[in-house]
């Protein structure tokens, strides 16, 4: 529930998800990717995904752990299974 919790969070899916290709992005062009995300509430997301062992900050920039990559493959088999999937009519 923990991880259900923090992945929830306002824009915590979509800094995973500009962090999946092994870039290494600085604070202002992950924000840039994000859409504008306020400084207050990217920087708060860092560190909750830091603090979890999903995203550490590398030099001048941000990357997924191995922990955060492992998830993101968990994600991507998660959104393989939603392109599928269609609610029954009327729910």
């Amino acid at each position: 529930m923990a991880l259900l919790d923090l992945l929830g969070r306002r824009w915590a899916l979509r800094v995973l998800w500009e962090l999946r290709d092994g870039s290494t992005p600085t604070f202002r062009q992950l924000q840039q990717r994000c859409d504008g995300v306020s400084s207050s509430v990217l920087a708060a997301r860092l560190r909750e995904l830091g603090e979890a062992d999903l995203v550490r900050h590398a030099g001048e920039g941000y990357l997924l752990t191995e922990q955060g990559r492992t998830l993101h493959e968990r994600l991507a088999q998660l959104d393989d299974w939603a392109s599928s999937w269609r609610p029954r009519a009327g729910d």
